[in-house]
């Protein structure tokens, strides 16, 4: 029977991260992933990521449920199934999360997870690269596994619209995942060297170095509980089911959609829910799979005036000279995620920090690869960062193999259409300042007739698309929180010698994309694994705007 210190389950992004600081201490770990390699152009080129989100090969496929407020459409919700899980086909931004997200965090009663807790994490995880776009060296850390730089920011469109954003009144800044997160400014990437820098390559590469880190794939079927503590993973590999014994602790770091999965076939759930899948009860937590969260947002498109977008090289004879010249030299177009210019806004006075978030790309295109009808153009993707609505991840059966029912409940308060109609129209201010005047010939979507808040509301309900950072789904929280799943320890109330330590954990999603705070997670969870200290807490005090309780920007 194989057996370690310390069973993973799951080589994502925060699995990645614990398997190499667990290995590094010299504890020995089991890693349990279903998908497979990440070798080949694919994943490893920046500028291809629309593939490998719509690859089977990479991707569990998951569907939401019929979304009733969105005219119950199904909305995609890939999952890396691969090594580095979702960093090995997300769009590579790097984004920490505002500082008063984390501090939510321990006022919803994870303690030690404030902002001067992650700090340091973030710190140590970190090799950051400013490519000579500024920014905020004393906030971040410079010889950690993972490398963050920034695009070359060479197309003219990414300084419009830092530009038209000062215009428009809002501030500027030179780091967003520096003191200040506010402002227009440069977008940061996992890419180092022209590579798409994955958990996969940051983590685990190096931790599989150690003798005692092994990397096993299979599909995860259940945690084994005897006497109240978990002491091993059931797995199905090849035709049979084997399990992997586990000396000191379990520890799933599957998603926010397989963690709660597997607590759930494993007999930790909301009890009833078990009990009408015929599953024996281990531990009756009914916040299993509850809390789901993910972030909504609208591409807002404009067509170009110019031929200057990316647009020239969307054709199969440009496409192979990009595509060879990253083959051979990793540089050039295919080197950057394209993702170069980004902003961090307030939707209105009386919001202490930034809700909304801009990514800014330089072509008129679609996640799957779809263009624009009209040729040259380019667009804001925009979304509200803290919207109420709640879903969750229930079982569909009790077969390992089938997915869980993933249902968002997207859009279901007033407050989430409110928002949206406030995203749409600071970005068509933005897109109408002097900067961008050479540039713009017209709006391409929404469109220009579509004004009235009713005309708003069906371009969202039509065209809302997932930015896939689904989280939330085994909440931490005090031992006395009914719909808590972990302790701020990320243990497993009511199960001994397992932990969840992924996405899932989050107690309400943080601002940006998620792979980064994903990542300190498995840092901050290793460290307590090992049954060591935390890093000591900074005392650094993020940047606020003066008047926010009476300005908008």
């Amino acid at each position: 029977m194989m057996q370690a210190d310390f069973v993973i389950v799951g080589a994502g992004s925060a699995g990645c991260a614990m398997a190499y600081r667990l290995a590094e201490a010299g504890s020995s770990v089991i890693v349990i992933e279903h998908g497979g390699s990440d070798v080949g152009p694919f994943i490893q080129m920046p500028a291809a990521l629309s593939y490998p989100m719509n690859m089977k090969r990479y991707d569990w496929g998951f569907s939401s449920e019929p979304e009733p407020h969105l005219n119950n459409r199904r909305l995609a919700c890939p999952r890396g199934k691969v090594i580095g899980g979702s960093s090995s086909i997300n769009g590579m931004v790097y984004v920490r999360g505002h500082a008063m997200d984390f501090d939510h965090w321990e006022e919803q009663g994870a303690q030690g997870w404030g902002y001067g807790d992650v700090l340091p994490y973030y710190k140590r995880m970190e090799s950051w690269h400013h490519n000579g776009h500024g920014g905020d060296p004393a906030w971040r850390g410079s010889d950690g596994p993972l490398h963050v730089s920034r695009g070359p920011r060479q197309n003219p469109l990414y300084e419009a619209f830092v530009k038209a954003g000062r215009q428009a009144g809002y501030q500027t800044t030179e780091d967003y995942n520096g003191q200040k997160q506010e402002g227009f400014g440069p977008m940061e990437q996992t890419v180092w060297q022209g590579r798409r820098w994955s958990a996969a390559n940051a983590y685990l590469r190096p931790a599989l170095k150690y003798q005692n880190c092994t990397l096993v794939n299979g599909l995860a079927q259940r945690v084994i509980i005897e006497d109240g503590r978990a002491r091993g993973v059931e797995i199905r590999r090849g035709g049979g089911l084997e399990v992997i014994k586990a000396n000191r602790e379990v520890v799933l770091a599957a998603s926010s959609i397989n963690s709660p999965k597997l607590l759930m076939l494993s007999g930790i759930g909301p009890g009833a829910h078990l009990a009408e899948h015929g599953i024996d009860v281990v531990a009756d937590r009914a916040g299993v799979g509850q809390n789901l969260q993910d972030h909504l947002e609208l591409y807002i498109q404009m067509a170009s005036s110019q031929p200057i977008t990316l647009y020239k090289h969307w054709n199969p004879i440009s496409k192979a000279l990009i595509g060879a010249q990253w083959l051979f030299t990793k540089t050039g177009m295919g080197a950057s995620n394209q993702f170069e210019s980004s902003a961090f806004i307030r939707s209105q006075a009386g919001v202490p920090y930034p809700d909304i978030q801009y990514h800014f790309l330089p072509i008129a295109v679609r996640y799957d690869g779809q263009v624009a009808a009209e040729g040259h153009g380019f667009q804001a993707h925009v979304g509200p960062m803290r919207s109420p609505s709640r879903g969750a991840v229930t079982l569909a059966s009790a077969d390992p193999a089938e997915a869980p029912r993933i249902f968002f409940n997207y859009m279901s308060s007033d407050q989430d259409w409110t928002d949206f109609r406030r995203c749409i129209r600071l970005t068509r201010e933005i897109f109408a300042q002097e900067a961008f005047k050479p540039f713009v010939k017209s709006e391409i979507q929404p469109g220009a007739s579509v004004q009235s808040d009713d005309a708003l509301d069906d371009f969202i309900r039509e065209h809302a698309e997932s930015a896939y950072h689904p989280c939330g789904t085994c909440r931490m929280g005090h031992l006395d929180d009914a719909g808590a799943v972990v302790d701020p320890q990320a243990r497993v109330i009511g199960v001994d010698g397992l932990r969840v330590a992924d996405s899932s954990i989050f107690p309400r999603i943080t601002n940006g994309n998620l792979n980064a705070p994903s990542i300190m997670v498995g840092e901050k969870i290793s460290d307590h694994l090992l049954g060591r200290d935390p890093l000591a807490r900074s005392n650094d005090a993020p940047w606020l705007h003066p008047d926010w309780e009476t300005s908008q920007r």
